[in-house]
């Protein structure tokens, strides 16, 4: 099985948890399935929460490093960040662990779901739980993107502040598409830091 490739780390920040060595396929799959029964609404939060906090497979600059690529590429950011994970430490084999482990409980519970929905779909009580329900998950992807911006001002707070205002008010107020933003302000970010 192929080791995990040496990652360089920044000055050290007190505080920050270093990354452990590398989970077996076998703990990928735990793993991601430990994240699988508790994300109802928000996923990341509890995807780092694991990977980062509890399990300390990734830093927190990695994870969010990582996170970014995936926003960047088709499909569920969740799916894409399971793939990546698995490859960075095992390859093909590591991604379908990692992604076996985080679908296979939701789909069922999906799967389940769905036929009670399509039953139950007009009934008012239901229509008022899911509101709350996502009222709730709205409060989780603030956590989240809080919990990931935080150590990011700490170390350069008016360069990031500023992009994140900027994207913020291009797709949350403007409705500009999310591409032609990242096509924009990607390539600004990397600049700005590349002169640093």
């Amino acid at each position: 099985m192929s080791e995990r490739p040496p990652i360089p780390h920044g000055p050290s920040n007190p505080g920050v948890n270093e990354a452990r060595d590398a989970p077996s396929p076998l703990d990928l799959f735990i793993g991601f399935l430990s994240i699988a029964p508790v994300a109802f609404g928000g996923v990341l939060l509890w995807a780092r929460r694991t990977l980062v906090e509890r399990r300390r497979w990734l830093t927190p600059d990695e994870f969010t490093h990582m996170l970014a690529l995936c926003q960047l590429l088709p499909g569920p950011n969740i799916v894409n960040l399971s793939i990546a994970v698995g490859a960075r430490f095992h390859g093909a084999f590591g991604s379908a662990a990692a992604i076996l482990g985080l679908m296979g409980l939701p789909v069922t519970i999906v799967l389940g779901i769905a036929t009670l929905y399509a039953r139950f779909a007009e009934t008012a009580s239901v229509r008022d739980a899911l509101i709350q329900v996502a009222a709730a998950a709205a409060g989780l992807v603030i956590a989240m993107a809080a919990k990931m911006a935080t150590p990011l001002l700490r170390r350069r707070f008016a360069r990031t502040a500023l992009f994140m205002l900027a994207a913020f008010v291009a797709v949350g107020l403007l409705r500009l598409p999310l591409i032609a933003v990242v096509v924009v302000l990607a390539p600004l970010s990397i600049a700005a830091n590349w002169r640093r």
